[in-house]
């Protein structure tokens, strides 16, 4: 059974996870900007999770990284639309088009405990199927104006409970959250 369902991702102030275009390259520029020793917690998240499911988009802006930034995890790529897959990820990566639920189901399966979920459409899915556990947003100290927004319109309120705000060296701020249920 899938104990945790997470969610580890940057936004600008206005709550963009990407320009209009898609394009991230604000959070490289910011972390130009504002350079740290620290990961912002990235690296104990990501030691703590089993496998990542992501969208098509996120993927595909993924594989143009100069380095694959899962090297140990398994990802699955939601998509209904064909995906190639780099031969070099061939056994790290595999493509699904089930539905948000039918992957739990199947991942619970699978004995599966923790799933980071990645991508705005994505992360919009499985919140729509009352999915997320937790939310963790690392807020960039930069403003778009327009972009791709993190959370798109809801049927029903979520709810959320504070877990942790942590102001790292940077000036990014870090905000946790569980889901009430």
């Amino acid at each position: 059974m899938v104990s945790k369902i997470s969610v580890f991702v940057a936004t600008s102030l206005d709550g963009f996870i990407a320009r209009i275009d898609g394009s991230i390259d604000w959070i490289r520029n910011s972390i130009e900007r504002f350079p740290s020793n620290q990961d912002n917690g990235y690296q104990d998240f990501i030691e703590s999770i089993d496998i990542i499911v992501m969208g098509r988009n996120t993927f595909e802006t993924v594989i143009t990284f100069d380095k694959w930034p899962y090297e140990n995890k398994q990802v699955i790529v939601l998509t209904s639309m064909k995906l190639d897959i780099p031969l070099k990820l061939n056994n790290k990566v595999s493509v699904s088009s089930a539905s948000p639920t039918e992957l739990i189901n199947k991942l619970s399966n699978e004995n599966i405990k923790n799933v980071y979920v990645d991508g705005g459409i994505t992360i919009q899915n499985f919140l729509s199927c009352n999915l997320i556990d937790e939310i963790t947003i690392t807020i960039f100290p930069i403003i778009l104006g327009e972009g791709r927004p993190l959370f798109g319109p809801v049927t029903n309120e979520i709810l959320l409970e504070p877990i942790e705000t942590i102001v790292f060296d940077n000036r990014f701020v870090q905000l946790k959250y569980r889901i009430i249920k």
